[in-house]
């Protein structure tokens, strides 16, 4: 059995002395258990600690708490009464529907506040209920003084509005149209003042702008006010108006008293006789049922919702139930095995991992509503008292909000992104080949031996594809960011002329679709091709690029490097031109060369700036497919090297598109999939830890 505090303490820290004194007299006695050494002294404070519990009927403040307990339920039952007799008073007055719920509730509220009076030292519940009666008779007469008249305004305006239907404003239309014709030619003039303001100099052109703008919005302001000078056009808008204020002022004017109420809710705390958080442990398997115990009810609907979730989609599906032909987790431990023809391993594991997923989410619920009611009896047994609807929705529209906002992606992250993810490493571990389509088992670790090891088709050419991967990764991305680079920096220069001409050049191989250009590539330097026809007739030589492996290859990166130098000079020169000149300006003054500005300023810069979106440019061309599989489809081939799986210019990403896509070996081409993935993500790391925008994150 847990013991009891002396003091009670809020969320803030502050302590209470307790009004209970069958429970301060437990405390007591549980403090001085505590601090005794004497066990004979210990054991009889134990004996009396029992006694007094033994005995709790009689003490003399559970005789008065009872007491008042009887009282206060025959006085909300009678309250109950009464307070439906003044309601159905007020309807048959005719009574609008939100003046009446105020005033049944202050109508309460007077009540309440002659009772509990009398109990405000008795216990802490009294004094929460008394204080928010005295809220309640302190704020609702003002609200409702606002609604009678503010409604009553709108009645008066919606009775004139009545009137004036048949009203015709003739005169004041023809009043009207002079004053805007007169308003657009003061218009027209102050326009032309401001133009040739302009043109003689005397403002620049943004002041111009700024100038017509506003005149542009005196000329509004002024046409405005001159239609209020119209009855029926400003009795509408006082209409309008008055709506609104009814709206949102009475729904602010609420919120303050239920802001003010919590306010002193805090301050006001709990006693309860529980000292052991029990409610978390009996409903673990029921979400919401703790809320619902705490009494925050609304809290309770939403848990209730995960509750129906976990029993009637997640453990079923978990089971196998619904299932299209899996068996749900467990399905993903078989894969089909002894099972009918028409079952497909393929589909037991996606499945399973489906159930696998959807019983983490169940999971989740179950943990995040153990810790809810978990801290709330907590503190419940400190003296906090739990939190209402209106502090709880609070602090979800601000704690809460960013991991609201996340919850949708993070559910479309799991079944788009995490599962198909799960597949690919869960599929490394199978033998699924040419021979296994349909039915395959789980085999370990033996595609990664077999990879590893270089041993069997596809783990033969896996180190050299990785060996070429690597050249063309470095060397293409490499020659993209030199030759961004350098044109960044020749556009620059002050000294060149006709800079927008050549920036629109530059970017002409990102603006093209890169499909296009790859394709017009590789149609320049095929046999017969524009440009192999260009180098015989040049050189006399029948160079046929895309049947030479060495020269598919240097063609490819040559291609890339093109291609990739558009980004990196339209990001480069974003930089150079934020770069402050006087940094320059010092340099040259210090004796520095050309040379010396682009080492020690220039490309420190733009490397601070750049250096994370440059590692990215690696990883891209790491898996660049098109490039490779467009351009001559991974050959040259030659059967001898490579075997019947790959071509001499393939990197890992065409080659595992081959592996899976034409040969059906897809467990092979996974493991090759998580061991680059993990390789990149390495790479990366290493990468983006070692740029120096990373270790300092400001210049």
């Amino acid at each position: 059995m847990g013991k009891y505090n002396v003091l009670l303490y809020d969320n803030i820290g502050n302590t209470y002395e307790r009004k209970n004194k069958y429970l301060l007299e437990l405390a007591l006695l549980d403090e001085k258990i505590k601090n005794e050494k004497d066990n004979n002294i210990k054991s009889m404070l134990k004996k009396q600690r029992r006694e007094i519990k033994k005995n709790k009927r009689n003490h003399p403040y559970i005789i008065s708490l009872k007491d008042y307990e009887k009282k206060e339920n025959e006085f909300l039952n009678d309250l109950k009464k009464k307070r439906t007799e003044y309601y159905n008073k007020l309807k048959a007055d005719k009574t609008s529907r939100k003046l009446r719920k105020l005033k049944t509730r202050l109508f309460e509220s007077e009540k309440k506040l002659d009772f509990y009076s009398e109990y405000v030292d008795l216990s802490y519940e009294a004094e929460f209920e008394y204080k928010k009666a005295n809220l309640d008779t302190i704020h609702l007469p003002n609200i409702i003084e606002f609604l009678v008249e503010g409604q009553n305004e709108l009645n008066i305006a919606l009775a004139k509005k009545e009137e004036l239907k048949n009203l015709d404003e003739k005169d004041f239309r023809k009043e009207f149209k002079k004053f805007k014709e007169s308003r657009k030619e003061i218009l027209k003039e102050e326009k032309l003042r401001i133009k040739n303001l302009r043109k003689q100099g005397l403002i620049s052109r943004k002041a111009e702008e700024n100038a017509l703008t506003e005149l542009k919005r005196k000329y509004k302001n002024v046409l405005e006010i001159k239609k209020r000078e119209s009855i029926k056009f400003s009795n509408n808008e006082f209409i309008k108006t008055k709506k609104y204020e009814l709206k949102k002022d009475l729904k602010t004017m609420l919120k303050v008293l239920e802001a003010d109420i919590s306010d002193f809710r805090r301050k006001i705390p709990v006693e309860i006789e529980k000292t052991i958080p029990y409610y978390s442990y009996l409903t673990l398997l029921v979400p919401g049922l703790g809320q619902g115990l705490n009494k925050q009810y609304i809290k309770m609907l939403l848990f209730l919702i995960g509750t129906l979730f976990i029993y009637l989609i997640a453990i079923p599906y978990a089971l196998g139930y619904g299932n299209y032909q899996g068996q749900g987790i467990a399905g993903l431990i078989s894969l089909a095995e002894g099972g009918l023809r028409i079952h497909k391993s393929i589909i037991f594991m996606i499945e399973g991992i489906v159930a696998l997923f959807l019983s983490i989410i169940a999971i989740g619920i179950y943990a995040i509503s153990f810790i809810d009611v978990h801290k709330v009896e907590k503190n419940a047994i400190k003296g906090i008292r739990p939190s209402n609807w209106f502090e709880t929705k609070t602090t979800i529209s601000e704690e809460g909000f960013p991991y609201i906002v996340s919850l949708p992606a993070l559910l479309i992250i799991v079944f788009i992104v995490l599962v198909p993810i799960m597949t690919t490493f869960l599929l490394s571990f199978t033998n699924m080949d040419p021979q296994h389509q349909s039915k395959f088992t789980w085999i370990g670790l033996s595609n990664y031996k077999m990879i590893i090891m270089g041993q069997g088709l596809a783990g033969k050419v896996f180190w050299q594809i990785l060996g070429w991967t690597v050249i063309w990764t470095l060397a293409a991305t490499t020659l993209a960011i030199l030759i961004g680079f350098a044109l960044a920096l020749l556009v620059n220069n002050e000294r060149i002329k006709g800079k927008r001409f050549f920036r629109t050049i530059y970017l002409l191989p990102w603006a093209v679709p890169a499909f296009i250009t790859i394709m017009f590539f590789s149609i320049m330097v095929a046999p017969g091709g524009v440009l192999t026809e260009i180098i015989k007739n040049a050189t006399g030589l029948r160079v046929e690029i895309k049947n030479d492996p060495t020269l598919t290859r240097i063609a490819l990166i040559l291609m890339q490097g093109w291609l990739g130098s558009s980004y990196i000079f339209i990001l480069t020169t974003g930089v150079l031109q934020a770069i402050p000149g006087d940094l320059y300006e010092a340099a040259d003054m210090d004796g520095a060369t050309a040379w010396d500005k682009i080492r020690r300023i220039t490309v420190p810069l733009v490397l601070f700036q750049t250096a994370p979106l440059l590692v990215t440019q690696y990883t891209f061309n790491f898996n660049n497919f098109s490039a490779i599989f467009l351009f001559n489809g991974g050959g040259p081939f030659n059967p001898i090297k490579y075997g019947n799986l790959a071509g001499s210019s393939d990197i890992l990403i065409s080659y595992i598109y081959k592996l899976t896509m034409d040969n059906q070996y897809q467990a092979i081409g996974a493991a090759i999939t998580m061991f680059i993935s993990l390789g990149l993500m390495i790479f990366t790391f290493i990468g983006f830890r070692n740029s120096k925008q990373f270790k300092e994150g400001r210049l």
